[in-house]
Parts: structure tokens; sequence; C-alpha cells
């Protein structure tokens, strides 16, 4: 009994040196990668300070990006910040203020929560839920979040479902080649889903492809990747 425990409790030693950051293509893993953007651009739900210095009246402690990518500011009404940077917003909320004629306005706009930043993580965890997470946060930082794969959870069929402009597709990861450092641990993007596998997860995988026709089309290679 002691050792079948040990077994169990045991994980694969990590490969030393640089963990892999190539995509499987036969695994459906194209688009994801291992490097972090390094601008991070706005999104619907996140909530953002903005400070015009010395002008109280033109400031916002806090706004939420609403779902058309617009703030409401103060003298400027609807303002679209969806897709910029904040040192992009900065520059073009001075300008418009200096327009306003506002004397040599100075505006700085922080990040106060990447609300639109959630993840999905359901299957054979621990604690299934949804999760918000960092920019740059990985897929072995989903799972983490869930507090790890249960003892029945078959790691090899980890699955990740990310929306496309062109549907949802699925790639498959092997949780213990993400540890050891032999496979790519991806970014994840906000709205990512991922499952943790059980021994039927193939067959779960065919039937929900069949049962949500309306979300967008997966590729073949992405259903064999699956299987």
């Amino acid at each position: 009994m002691t050792a079948l425990l040990s077994a169990c409790a045991s994980t694969p030693d990590p490969v030393l040196g640089v963990a892999s950051a190539t995509p499987r293509a036969d695994l459906g893993q194209e688009g994801f990668t291992f490097r972090a953007k390094q601008t991070y651009e706005l999104r619907p739900s996140d909530e953002i300070s903005v400070n015009v210095f010395r002008e109280p009246d033109f400031s916002l402690k806090e706004v939420q990006v609403g779902v058309d990518g617009f703030i409401s500011m103060p003298m400027l009404g609807a303002v679209q910040v969806g897709g910029m940077s904040t040192r992009q917003v900065e520059a073009m909320l001075t300008q418009k203020l200096d327009t306003l004629g506002l004397k040599n306005p100075r505006v700085a706009v922080n990040i106060s929560e990447y609300a639109s930043h959630l993840v999905t993580v359901e299957g054979a965890v621990e604690t299934p839920g949804v999760y918000r997470f960092q920019p740059g946060a990985r897929l072995s930082s989903a799972v983490a979040l869930a507090r790890g794969p249960r003892r029945e959870a078959k790691s090899d069929q980890l699955a990740v479902f990310r929306v496309q402009p062109d549907g949802i597709y699925v790639a498959k990861f092997d949780y213990g080649a993400i540890k050891q450092g032999t496979m790519l641990d991806p970014v994840l993007e906000p709205n990512d889903r991922v499952v943790m596998g059980t021994n039927g997860l193939s067959l779960f995988y065919q039937d929900f492809v069949r049962a949500l026709p309306a979300f967008g089309v997966f590729s073949n290679a992405a259903i064999r990747a699956t299987e």
C-alpha cells in the first residue's frame, strides 16, 4: 500500500534547460504561444482610473470599459478606449482636454482590475469554477487556480477551448509534459475554457462539437486532436 501511494504521489522530474515553446499542430495547438504580449490593450469589463493632475472634476477614480469599448468622461462624454494601451489613452485624453481649453493637462491612466480576464476550469480538477487571472498567466496557472487535478484525472487529455473569429477551436495538451517542460505551456486568453480529462473525455469532446454548431466551426484537425 505504501509503495502504491508513493507511486501516485510521485511526479516526473523536470527536464533541465529551456522548456519547449513549440506548439504541436497535430494536437491543434496552432495559435497558442509561450510569449506574453508586451503591451496590454484594454478590453471590455476592465476597470481603469483616470487622473487629471490638479483637476479633480475631470478625473475618475474608477470606471469600467463598456462592452462597446467606451468609457464616459466628464465634459468629454463617451470616449473609446477599447483596444488601446494606457499610454495611448493618456495621449488621446491629453489632446482632447487641450482642445477643450484646459491649460497644460497632465493625464495618468492606470488599470485597477483586469476584469476581462476570466478562465473557466472544469473536468477532473479539485475546484472547478470561473477564475480571474493576470495577463501573461499560463495554462498551468489555470489548473493551479482550480487546486490541481483530481486523483482520477487523465492529465494527458487537458483541453483548451478558445474562441477565434471563425469559431471555437479545441487544442489538446499533456499536463504532465507541461510540468516536465517538454510541452508548450501556453499563455491564456480571456474566456478560455480549460477541461481536465477523464477516461471518457474524448467522447465528451465529440458530443460537445455536435451539440454546439451555432457557436462556430471546429476544424477536423481540432476534432482529431481530441481522440
